[in-house]
């Protein structure tokens, strides 16, 4: 189960790529771009098929990300995600968010077996604040029934 800890461990540098990112702003992968590059999150899209996304310079692939980004955010279709963690695994990333319907067991298993982190079956939009609209509905039910994540004290 995925801890409020490691959520905030992935967000925290506020720098990360997204791979599936959408020229189109009314697709998921281009509204988690938007709203990321709103709340200030220095981000790197990636789509082999763009040159620039929301005036953000575009990556072919994981590998031609500059080599001081470590977190991954992926919106791809299933089909495409494995290969994704993949070329992360060889991209020297160090944590992975797969976004709830791009996951797939295959992928998981891939980034576990390499020691990779993973957060999986998570919205991002419910954890990068200020939480607003409908994804502040969802995560106020979330912790209402107790699905949200809990955040772990070490001693």
């Amino acid at each position: 189960m995925v801890t409020l800890n490691e959520i905030h461990e992935f967000l925290a540098p506020q720098k990360l790529a997204i791979a599936g990112a959408s020229r189109n702003e009314k697709k998921f992968g281009g509204v988690i771009l938007k709203e990321l590059i709103a709340k200030g999150f220095d981000v790197y899209p990636i789509n082999p098929n763009a040159e620039k996304i929301q005036e953000k310079e575009c990556f072919a692939s994981v590998d031609k990300v500059p080599i001081d980004v470590k977190h991954l955010y992926i919106v791809t279709k299933k089909e495409e995600t494995a290969t994704i963690v993949e070329q992360a695994i060889k991209a020297g990333i160090q944590k992975i968010w797969i976004q709830n319907g791009s996951q797939t067991p295959e992928a998981l298993k891939i980034a576990l077996d390499n020691g990779i982190p993973v957060i999986s079956k998570k919205c991002l939009f419910m954890f990068i604040e200020p939480v607003k609209g409908i994804h502040g509905f969802h995560k106020f039910l979330s912790k209402t029934f107790g699905a949200y994540p809990k955040l772990i004290h070490l001693n």
